[in-house]
Formats: C-alpha cells, sequence, structure tokens
C-alpha cells in the first residue's frame, strides 16, 4: 500500500493489520514468557516475521506499512509475548535483516524503549542505551541514511532520548542505596547522559538538517516541509529533517527541566504553536509542545500565554480524546490532560482571565477544581503548593555528585528548589487579589480608604500597589512590555485612579456556539428516530 499523505499518524492503528496471513497465525495463541526468560538465544517465529517485514517495509520507504507495525503489532506483541521480559537481543535477529547496521540501530532503540517502559532497566543497560542513541545519531548527523519514517517514531526517538537522560540523572541522584560496584562504575561514566552531550545532540540536529532555514523560508512560501508533515514525496528522506524539528521541542522541555525557562523559550520560537505545524502531526509532540510552553510561561509570570495555550490544546483533547483510546499513548495523554487541567488552575488563581478560557474546558475546570481556586484566590499556599507538586515536570541536577561525601539522595533537589521560587512568587502576590476585588468596584478611590478596607496601612498599601503594577506586566519576546492585568489603574497624589478595561461582549461567537448546540441536538434527534 503506497503512503497517503492525508492519513493522520497521530495515533492508534489499523486493527486488520494483524489479521494478515503473516501474522494471523503467529498471533493466534500467544503465551507471554515467564519474567526473566532468556531471550539471549530464543527467536519466536512470529518476530521473526515482524522483523523481516519491518525491514523490507523501511527498505521500500512505505510509511504507511511501517507505522501500521511500529504502532501497532509491535505494542501488540510486546503486550502479549514480553510483558515482564525483554525483546530479542539484536545479534539474534541481526541474520534475519541482511545484518543492515542502521536497522540494528532503530531495532536496539526500541529494545531499550521496551526495557525501560516494560522493565527496571540496569546500569549497564542505561550506558548500552546512550551508547546506541550516540551511534545512531551519529549516523543519521554524518551517514547517508536514505530512509523514511513515520513522525509518530522520530518523535519517540526524540522524546525517549530525553526521558532516558531525565531518568539517569534521577537514578544517580539516589545515592543512599547504591553499592559500592555501582558508585565505581558511575565515577568513571561522567560522560554518559552529560548534559552537555544531550544538548550538543539535539543542537547538532537542528543545524544539520537547516530546519531553522527551512522554517524560516516557508514563512515566504519557499517551502512546504510543513504543508507535507515533513515527508519527501520524491523518494528522498524525511529522517534528519523531522528529528532536526522535533528536537527544537526536544531542547524546551531540557532546558525546562533544568529551570532555564527563557532558553527553553527561545530555543522553540521558531516554531509558532498557534498555527498548524509539524508537532500537530503527533498527539504526544502537541502536549508536550503546550505543556512546556505553558509551564514556562507560567513560571515566568506570562499568565496570559499560558491560558491561552493550556485551554488550546485542553480543548482539542476535550474534543479528541476518543480517537485515542487504542493508542499506546492514551494513559500518558490522559495523565498531561489532568497536569494541564492543575496548571490551568493556577494562572486562573494568579491572573483571573476567565474570558480566555473557553465554555466546554471551563466547566470542566471547574469540576475538577472549583475549591481549590477559591482556595488559592484566598492566598492559601499549601494548595499551590499541591497542585505544582502534582502538576510540575520531574526537574533535575544535572551535575554529578561528589561520591566521597555522605552517600544521601538528592534526586529531590531540584524540585524543592522550583517549588521554593514559586512559592515565592505566591507569596509576593498575597494581597493582588485583595486589591483587583475593591478596584473593580470602584472609578476612584483614595489610598486611605482602600487602606482601611484592606485593614493595612498606606506604605504598606502603596508597597502591595507597586507589587500590582510589576506582577501584572511582563516583557515580552521582541522587548516590549505587556500587561496580564484585567484591572489597571494610576496613581495621582492620594488618589487612585481605576481605567475602564471592560471588554465589549463578542456577541457573535455566542450565538455560533449556541446554534452549533442547536444543530448538534437536531442532529442526534434524527439518528434516535431513524434508529
Amino acid at each position: 500500500m503506497a503512503y497517503d499523505g492525508n492519513r493522520d499518524f497521530g495515533g492508534g492503528y489499523d486493527d486488520s493489520y494483524d489479521d494478515r496471513p503473516e501474522f494471523r497465525d503467529g498471533f493466534r495463541d500467544l503465551q507471554p514468557l515467564e519474567p526473566g526468560f532468556d531471550t539471549t538465544n530464543y527467536v519466536p517465529d512470529v518476530v521473526r516475521t515482524f522483523v523481516v517485514y519491518l525491514y523490507r517495509h523501511i527498505r521500500e520507504k512505505n510509511v504507511y506499512e511501517i507505522h501500521q507495525m511500529y504502532e501497532g503489532s509491535f505494542q501488540k506483541l510486546s503486550d502479549r509475548l514480553f510483558k515482564q521480559s525483554k525483546w530479542p537481543a539484536v545479534e539474534m535477529i541481526a541474520p534475519y535483516v541482511e545484518n543492515d547496521h542502521v536497522f540494528c540501530l532503530l531495532y536496539k532503540e526500541m529494545w531499550f524503549r521496551h526495557v525501560y517502559a516494560r522493565l527496571q532497566p540496569t546500569l549497564e543497560q542505561r550506558c548500552d542505551s546512550w551508547d546506541n542513541y550516540c551511534n545512531l545519531f551519529q549516523v543519521i548527523l554524518h551517514g547517508n541514511v536514505n530512509m523514511q519514517l513515520p513522525n509518530q517514531w522520530l518523535w519517540d526517538m526524540v522524546d525517549e532520548f530525553i526521558y532516558q537522560f531525565q531518568s539517569f540523572c534521577q537514578y544517580r541522584a539516589k545515592l543512599k542505596q547504591k553499592t559500592d560496584q555501582e558508585l565505581a562504575v558511575l565515577r568513571e561514566i561522567d560522560e554518559v547522559w552529560n548534559v552537555v552531550g544531550v544538548l550538543n545532540y539535539l543542537q547538532a540536529l537542528i543545524e544539520k538538517s537547516m530546519i531553522l532555514q527551512i522554517l524560516e523560508e516557508e514563512k515566504d512560501g519557499n517551502v512546504t516541509f510543513t504543508a507535507t508533515d515533513g515527508y519527501d514525496y520524491h523518494g528522498g528522506t524525511n529522517v534528519l529533517k523531522v528529528l532536526g524539528y522535533f528536537s527544537i521541542v526536544g531542547l524546551l522541555r531540557v532546558h525546562c527541566l533544568l529551570g532555564d525557562y527563557h532558553s527553553g523559550l527561545r530555543a522553540l520560537s521558531p516554531i509558532d504553536i498557534n498555527q498548524p505545524g509539524v508537532f500537530n502531526t503527533v498527539i504526544g509532540c502537541q502536549i508536550t509542545t503546550i505543556y512546556y510552553y505553558g509551564f514556562a510561561n507560567l513560571m515566568l509570570r506570562r499568565y496570559v500565554d499560558s491560558i491561552k495555550s493550556f485551554n488550546q490544546i485542553l480543548l482539542y483533547i476535550f474534543k479528541t480524546k476518543q480517537y485515542h483510546q487504542r493508542s499506546s499513548q492514551y494513559d500518558q495523554i490522559l495523565k498531561k490532560n489532568e497536569q494541564m487541567y492543575a496548571l490551568l488552575a493556577i494562572c486562573l488563581s494568579l491572573c483571573p482571565h476567565p474570558k480566555l478560557v473557553e465554555e466546554n474546558v471551563n466547566n470542566q475546570l471547574r469540576e475538577k477544581y472549583a475549591e481549590k481556586m477559591l482556595r488559592m484566590q484566598r492566598s492559601d499556599e499549601a494548595m499551590f503548593d499541591e497542585l505544582f507538586s502534582y502538576a510540575c515536570p520531574k526537574f533535575i541536577t544535572p551535575s554529578p555528585p561528589n561520591y566521597d561525601e555522605p552517600l544521601i539522595n538528592f534526586n529531590q533537589d531540584a524540585y524543592r528548589l522550583q517549588l521554593k521560587l514559586f512559592l515565592s512568587e505566591v507569596r509576593q502576590q498575597q494581597l493582588l487579589s485583595s486589591i483587583r476585588s475593591f478596584l473593580k468596584l470602584y472609578t476612584t478611590i483614595s489610598i486611605a480608604k482602600l487602606a482601611s478596607f484592606m485593614d493595612v496601612d498606606e506604605p504598606t498599601l502603596r508597597v502591595a500597589l507597586l507589587t500590582y503594577k510589576h506582577k501584572t506586566h511582563v516583557i515580552n519576546y521582541d522587548g516590549t512590555v505587556l500587561s496580564n492585568a484585567d484591572v489597571d489603574f494610576y496613581v495621582d497624589d492620594d488618589m487612585i485612579h481605576i481605567a475602564d478595561t471592560k471588554v465589549t461582549k463578542r456577541f457573535g461567537d455566542y450565538f455560533i456556539r449556541h446554534i452549533q448546540k442547536f444543530d448538534e441536538i437536531v442532529n442526534e434527534l434524527d439518528r434516535t428516530q431513524l434508529e
């Protein structure tokens, strides 16, 4: 079957694929291998068939078939046969694929990802996986990789590369239970999953692919990278270009894990998240992009940008969630969905802008967090702590520890630092909610009167008003100053003058939304009558 450029490779797979003759008999009555079963010298027939067909489709650049096998058959085999055991070693399958070096690297990439997902990787496996990624990226960067792979697989490479880096940093920081042998190995492998090496590979993929120039030229209509979802219809390869594109999102994620939000947003700037892009073709990439973009903006007090981005992706998930139920990423989609609702609740508590949230998203938000949002608006620090801890990324400390000091676990240090910074910001804004609520009631009010209402002295109120101005204004990427405030004011001598910021109601959107709802009701009634 030829590749269909209009097909969405973002989720699920075609069940009929596993009913084909070459797989039907192999899948019948498959029994999981026993936990710990040694697959070093054993390759089940169905696995051999899977590997042979996957290799053939890669050589033929048959993207659709590759995707069905990668997203469908590989997951089904993992569930039925290797639920608690490893796939056969690459040395065992190599003879069936003509010992093809690049295919063996791709197979090992999937092999290690399965180990991380289903088992507990050993230190040796962590090191071997790093070496495999280095070899794979070196081939892609400096070799002649003439193949087409699905966007889903290419995104998973970047996503898993960063996840394993994050996992290694967490593993290395748990020194308390390490054996002397593990500590001796860790002392000798400073280059394994080194933060500089990870960043260098992502940056190299971006530069070698020339994706930044491609995206810049696309604005002038000179190339069609986004229109073709990154695929090459003229017999070329999409691997380097698409990996370079996804590495832009990867840099955003790594910088956020390190707590460097400015660098993260600057890295993502070539991609306009408000326009359709290749990141939209893979649901996991789309969610990751918006999650880290929104979180970075939250930490930089760009609450309006966070609210808009979270509203955009949460509405998308609300409308399309049912189409991804059979995807292997479904559980992760639901988890990120819940985390982003928690982050949206934090943003709206610190910067009330309910008009920016679509009705369906707002209903879900109120159902989940109405009471907690009220508590946050009353400056309940414990509630901010709870939601931040639940929804934040797993921050990492990238530098290796001093192994000669007392062996303690410091894997939570980076998280505690970011939590401390966030709660410090919350404390600085404690009086702002009260100020905002009073200012909404007046067009002018004296400082003395407002101070008496808030039960504070005038110097404290003046400081709070300056804090309000500071905290509700941020510097944009181009250096301009933007306001997040829904209520603005200025102070003239001892009087506060409140600016009229009332937004005109958009009656057109209101009627269109209700017309659409009415059409849905009529269609549902028609279907009911037909049944």
